[in-house]
């Protein structure tokens, strides 16, 4: 079992920066593949990013490139998520996520955070 919780969404400008974190409690935290995925009032959930079990391999969606940034410290069973030259349409809840294969899905996933939320303002 792995639990998950979120912190540090909130209210952002347009063009400011968040940065997500989730920690996770259970001893196998390295042996899961860890993403984030948002869900935005009216639209579908999507994948946002994803880490593998070393931190080594990150996958991001085409919207967030450039802009967010995926890391782990298993060391410190946390997954963080740095987002950089935030939208209006970055806002969203954003979930933690983990699972034991390499996806970029927007579902199947083993466990979920209760989700925190992100609003960029303009």
């Amino acid at each position: 079992q792995v639990q998950l919780v979120e912190s540090g969404g909130g209210l952002v400008q347009i063009g400011g920066s968040l940065r997500l974190s989730c920690a996770a409690a259970g001893r196998t935290f390295s042996s899961y593949y860890m993403g984030w995925l948002r869900q935005a009032p009216g639209k579908e959930r999507e994948f946002v990013a994803g880490v593998d079990w070393s931190g080594g391999t990150r996958y991001y969606a085409d919207s967030v490139k450039g802009r967010f940034t995926i890391a782990r410290d298993n060391g410190k069973n946390t997954v963080y998520m740095q987002m950089n030259s935030l939208k209006v349409e970055d806002t969203a809840v954003y979930y933690c996520v983990a699972t034991t294969f390499r996806t970029v899905s927007n579902q199947g996933y083993d466990y979920w955070g209760q989700g925190t939320q992100v609003t960029v303002s303009s």
